[in-house]
């Protein structure tokens, strides 16, 4: 079973029309794992940021909040909304999780045009 999760997994990364020889190729698998890595570590700093932000104001941010900021809509959203519903039901995350969600979205495509006019 796990096999046949990884074949669809780097299948699905846009090497299933590779050959055979070339289906695990190391640069690309690093631009992978970057990409993981990068989303892992955004997720982290929201979520230390949004408590360092509760230690300095008045009103309490919920931490999942700071995860939403990644940009990978809807689905990091949706994950908030779920993760915060099932610490308690009264939570409904999935429109404030938004607002960070789309600013990530606006962010990336900023960072992205920054780096496009500095490389060209």
């Amino acid at each position: 079973m796990g096999d046949r999760f990884a074949a669809h997994f780097f299948g699905a990364s846009g090497r299933r029309h590779d050959e055979c020889g070339k289906f695990f190729d190391l640069p690309r698998d690093i631009y992978l794992f970057l990409g993981l890595f990068a989303f892992m570590v955004s997720t982290a700093t929201g979520l230390l940021l949004a408590k360092t932000m509760n230690l300095f104001i008045k009103g309490k941010i919920n931490p999942l909040l700071g995860a939403a900021g990644v940009s990978a809509v809807p689905m990091v959203a949706r994950v908030v909304h779920k993760v915060g519903a099932e610490a308690d039901k009264k939570n409904y995350l999935l429109m404030y999780a938004m607002g960070p969600n789309v600013a990530g979205v606006i962010g990336t495509v900023i960072a992205a045009g920054i780096f496009l006019t500095i490389l060209k």
